[in-house]
């Protein structure tokens, strides 16, 4: 009997740290012990190894086992502990090759019957072990496909706990066994996305629709039941291009630690769509949950599309809470025992009635509503977090003539004028952290190369003197401005570009 050590990966939120986990035998009555802040299914994990190493002919000796998972002072959870801790009891029970299994990391949960089944969050996971250089993990088989979308390291796929045994015990003797090649899983199949063309009429809701697409802004539509707003949100991702390489990592691993992803493990290359109902909870939304904390709806929608319908109905304290990740692009959940970041970098549209019953549009000669009914449903929208939305529109109701005119653009079409614009941003933005307009923080807006000359902003200056925009909403006209002129071929923005700009901000508002 001696110590038995191997290694495994401990997550909090997408970053990861190496465990150490250590295996001893101690003089005492039969028992096995788990120290170094396991979480509720890890302290479950002895139960499972006892009886999944037994299943594999190899069964655990009944003496009082100390495990320690280390560093002892960071939490670890889950139930993907469940194999670095089988082999290490059974590297110091002498039933496998110490030298062998040491340096190598495991990840995977047991059962009982010795099988190594799938587990949340391995993509993430080998992405930190591959940072902190190592080049070898064994992971269950059902997740191997995304684990191999890590380069640079080699995954072992493991199916049964007597499996592993017996290629420890081949390399223990020298030989070398013939280990499965595992194949990366290939970019996702592309969904099929609604046609922007099914959009009848609202010409400048399509306008803004373009302009958020094209430079990464936030969109804000109000209108009454049955215009549009739904149809034109679930339109824009359709409109976004394909995620690049390393954005597509973070969306997919994302998915891995909710155990959304595919188990064919493709990676994601598509924006996501995320649209949670409006009574989701604060957790839900943002993230957070006791014990492990999960990544909210926010986080789902990175580099992608985050749908609020009716969201005058969302609880006031999830709206204002999406304050400060609409702006920095990650949002940290801070607990007693951790304080965790993810990443939230989406677009955030926004839609709502123009009143509690909907029917305060035109005249208002149906709306039930009082008029502090209709200031307090809008009242949750209005402030700080609506002066964050670049783009703030009004959807009219489709009109009979509407209906009689041909189709507009379809898909396809604009997406292209889309891919040209951003290709304009990143050649202008080259060298620096950003790569949409909306992403450049105000102050660059007003210095150096991206300050315009004063008789472009003449009418935003004016607008700033009267009140009507605080300075944050004059910064976010100069980015909508800046895309404007990128649809149109690029250039620095003319006076029509940045009227155009502020006309598009400031029509919701106006119409509430």
């Amino acid at each position: 009997m001696k110590l038995g050590r191997t290694r495994s990966v401990a997550l909090a939120g997408l970053e990861g740290a190496l465990v150490d986990v250590e295996a001893d035998l101690v003089q005492g009555l039969p028992q096995f012990l788990i120290s170094g802040l396991p979480d509720v299914a890890c302290k479950q994990s002895p139960d499972r190894i006892k009886a999944a190493a037994a299943n594999s002919g190899v069964p655990v000796p009944n003496r009082r086992w100390t495990v320690n998972l280390s560093p002892a002072s960071m939490p670890k959870g889950g139930s993907g502990f469940d194999l670095p801790i089988a082999i290490a009891v059974l590297a110091a029970a002498g039933l496998l090759p110490a030298a062998v299994v040491a340096p190598m990391v495991h990840i995977g949960e047991l059962g009982l019957d010795g099988s190594v089944r799938p587990v949340r969050g391995v993509l993430p996971a080998v992405m930190a072990a591959a940072r902190l250089g190592v080049r070898s993990v064994v992971v269950p088989a059902d997740n191997a496909a995304e684990a191999a979308l890590v380069p640079g390291v080699q995954v072992l796929p493991a199916r049964h706990l007597s499996e592993l045994v017996s290629r420890y015990l081949l390399l223990g003797q020298g030989k070398v066994p013939q280990d499965e090649p595992v194949v990366a899983a290939s970019v996702g199949e592309p969904e099929a996305v609604p046609d922007l063309r099914d959009v009848v009429g609202q010409d400048e809701a399509r306008l803004a629709l373009e302009i958020a697409a094209a430079g990464g802004h936030h969109l804000f539509m109000v209108g009454p039941p049955g215009a549009g707003k739904t149809m034109l949100a679930e339109r824009l991702p359709g409109l976004l291009p394909a995620l690049e390489p390393a954005h597509a990592l973070e969306v997919t691993a994302i998915q891995s630690v909710l155990g959304v992803l595919p188990r064919s493990g493709a990676l994601v290359s598509r924006p996501p769509f995320v649209a949670p109902h409006h009574g989701a909870s604060m957790a839900a939304i943002i993230g957070g949950g006791s014990g492990f904390i999960r990544p909210g709806a926010i986080s789902r929608a990175h580099r992608g599309v985050l749908f609020l319908d009716e969201g005058p109905e969302f609880k006031q304290s999830v709206l204002q809470a999406l304050r400060q990740p609409a702006e920095s692009g990650e949002v940290t959940i801070a607990r007693a025992s951790a304080v965790v970041r993810y990443p939230a970098r989406f677009q955030l549209v926004l839609a709502a009635n123009p009143c509690p019953c909907g029917r305060g549009f035109g005249k208002g000669a149906d709306c039930s509503c009082s008029p502090r009914a209709r200031r307090d449903y809008m009242g949750k929208l209005v402030g700080p977090l609506l002066d964050r939305v670049d783009l703030q529109l009004q959807v009219h109701a489709v009109s009979r003539a509407a209906l009689t005119q041909p189709s507009g653009e379809t898909t396809a079409a604009v997406a292209g004028r889309v891919v040209r614009a951003r290709e304009l941003q990143a050649e202008r933005l080259s060298g620096t952290p950003w790569q949409v307009n909306a992403e450049v923080p105000g102050p660059m807006m007003r210095r150096s190369v991206l300050r315009l000359p004063r008789e472009a902003t003449v009418d935003l200056d004016r607008a700033i003197e009267r009140g009507a925009l605080t300075l944050r909403g004059y910064d976010r006209v100069l980015k909508l401005a800046w895309t404007v002129r990128d649809l149109d071929g690029g250039g620095t923005p003319t006076r029509s570009d940045v009227g155009l700009a502020l006309t598009l901000r400031a029509r919701a508002a106006v119409a509430a």
